[in-house]
Order: C-alpha cells, then sequence, then structure tokens
C-alpha cells in the first residue's frame, strides 16, 4: 500500500523569532496522510533562523547562501519537498499568518483528487487589519489576475497554499518578486484544477515585508500581472494594443477621405493622412509581433514539458535508489 507523505515548506528570512511560534501550530497528523515532515527554507538571513530551524528539530532544512526573495525561497521549498518524497506540499508563512488548523482542509481537495492546487482563501473583504484602500485593491488585484488566469480568483496573493506533487513537477517560477500572482496564472494555462477553501488567519506579529508602501505594492503587483498575462496569453496582448492602433489608423483615414470628398479637400489635412498611415503601420507591426510572441509561447510550453518529464524521471531514478540503498541494508 502506498503511504502518503505530506510535507509543509516554511520560506524564511529573519523569522528567528516567529518560527517557533509557527513550528508549535502545525499539526503532527493529518487526516488521510501518513507521515508529516516539515520543511524550513532560509532565505539568507541574518539572524539565527536557521540554526532555531535544527534546534526545533525541523525535518528538513535549505539554506540559501543569500537573500533571493520569497519567489526563490519558494521555488527552492519546492524542488526540497519533491525530493524529501512529497505527495502533497503545503506551503505557509513564517509570521505565522495561517493557522495549522486549516491544513486538514487546506489538503482535503487533492485527498479527493478534486484539485492540482488549493489556495486558502481569506476572505480579504472582511479582514479587519486590512485598510478599506487595500481591501479594494486586493479585490481588484484578484479580479485582475483571474482575467488573466482564466478563471475566478477569490484571493490572489494568499501564500497559504496545497499542491499536488503532479501540480508542484509542473509549476515553473520565474518571478523575482512573488510566486502567488505567477502560479496562478501558470495554472489557469496548464489547465489545472484550483480550488479555493475559506481558512482564518491570526493577528499580523510583523508588518509584511513585501509589501513595503501602498504604492510599492500596487505597482508591483501591476508589473507582475501585465508581465505575467504578457507571457501567457501574448496574442491577446499585442493583438489588441496593435488593434486600438490600426483602428485610431482607419478612423484618421476615413477622416481625411470624407473631408476630401464632401468638404474641404485635402489642403491642411495632410498631415492626419501621415499620422493614419504610421498608426496603421505601427498597429500591423505590433500585431505581427503579436504572432511571434504566441510561436516563442507554444515553444515555451514544449520546453516546460521537457521539463516536468525530466524532473519527474530524475525524481523516481531518486526514489529508486534510495529502495535499492535500504533494501541492500
Amino acid at each position: 500500500m502506498t503511504q502518503m507523505k505530506a510535507v509543509i515548506q516554511i520560506p524564511c528570512y529573519n523569522e528567528e523569532e516567529t518560527l517557533p511560534i509557527t513550528l508549535k501550530e502545525l499539526p503532527q497528523q493529518l487526516p488521510g496522510v501518513d507521515t508529516v515532515e516539515y520543511l524550513v527554507v532560509d532565505d539568507g538571513s541574518t539572524d539565527g533562523t536557521a540554526e532555531m530551524a535544527q534546534t526545533l528539530g525541523v525535518h528538513h532544512l535549505v539554506r540559501l547562501k543569500q537573500h533571493r526573495g520569497l519567489a526563490h525561497a519558494f521555488a527552492a521549498g519546492l524542488e526540497a519537498a519533491l525530493a524529501a518524497g512529497a505527495d502533497i506540499i503545503v506551503n505557509t508563512d513564517a509570521d505565522n499568518q495561517y493557522r495549522g488548523e486549516d491544513i486538514a482542509r487546506l489538503i482535503e481537495p487533492i485527498l479527493e483528487q478534486r484539485a492540482d492546487i488549493v489556495v486558502g482563501d481569506r476572505e480579504v473583504a472582511r479582514l479587519v487589519h486590512f485598510s478599506p484602500l487595500k481591501r479594494v485593491l486586493q479585490r481588484w488585484g484578484s479580479w485582475v489576475v483571474g482575467r488573466a488566469a482564466g478563471m475566478p480568483i477569490p484571493d490572489a496573493t494568499s501564500g497559504f497554499r496545497a499542491f499536488s506533487r503532479e501540480a508542484a513537477l509542473r509549476l515553473t517560477v520565474v518571478s523575482d518578486y512573488t510566486h502567488t500572482l505567477e502560479t496562478l496564472v501558470q495554472a489557469g494555462a496548464r489547465g489545472m484544477a484550483v480550488v479555493y477553501t475559506p481558512v482564518t488567519t491570526n493577528p499580523h506579529a510583523r508588518p509584511s515585508r513585501l509589501i513595503r508602501s501602498m504604492p510599492s505594492f500596487v505597482t508591483l503587483s501591476a508589473v507582475s500581472i501585465l508581465r505575467f498575462y504578457t507571457m501567457y496569453r501574448p496574442l491577446r496582448v499585442f493583438l489588441a494594443v496593435g488593434g486600438v492602433g490600426m483602428a485610431g489608423g482607419g478612423l484618421l483615414g476615413l477622416r481625411f477621405l470624407y473631408l476630401l470628398w464632401y468638404g474641404e479637400g485635402a489642403a491642411g489635412h495632410v498631415q492626419s493622412l501621415i499620422l493614419a498611415a504610421i498608426l496603421i503601420i505601427i498597429g500591423f507591426q505590433v500585431s505581427l509581433i503579436g504572432l511571434i510572441a504566441d510561436l516563442v509561447r507554444v515553444n515555451r510550453q514544449m520546453v516546460e514539458e521537457a521539463l516536468y518529464r525530466v524532473r519527474r524521471a530524475d525524481l523516481q531514478s531518486d526514489q529508486e535508489n534510495k529502495r535499492s540503498s535500504h533494501g541492500g541494508q
């Protein structure tokens, strides 16, 4: 009978004080799971985060030599969890924002094979510690990410998530800012089943390190969403931009023809004709770039599929080697 293992990963950066509280609240057993293990990713901390993790007896510790950011730490955690034989990977924050008691509900749709990814929905519209502006921005951002991913998304920035092994093998994080938005857009583009389950949150132990100020948060989020949307839906983006240019040029051209035939003649309106030609040419070129970008997207999908197969083969090979070594002892 196959043993089911869940690995709970915790990306950390200078979390020496909050890590003991977070680990204390994590479950040691989960329904439907035979083994539960903890994995801490130390993202180049300058305090004693790694030493604290070892003292607390975590099962796995990944130490990055320098601070690389949350997205990189998350991706490193996924790789380490897969190498540890995880069937389900749960990602939670080190600041104890999320409650360990909700992990059982978080992994339930994966155990029932209803989901590839499960996201803890904080129901941001009701979070009292979010300012009204932040609640509005969170809901608007989730709607935009949902449009990019092609599915409804109630809470795009929640980091409390569970992944099946297959989903973790297929995800490729390239962002330097955060993994939350990119993985959802990827999941939508690859047809993964994403389920949301309501979760409760603890009071904030400290201010968010991702949100230094509201303007920077809005700017970085907008840039990230535009980047991911362009990566996974390039034809839509470039055709829309090119279409606007060609439509504007066409309207100016029609205006010129109307004045030429029914009114004032061409005198004094040649500039409009030149601008119309420029807009049409630029719009057409942008549309062609969209076609090329879409070919690049298809090529990237093939590369990602090849990467998935290599990862899966390497993982199976490592597991067979471990079984062989254990059998020979």
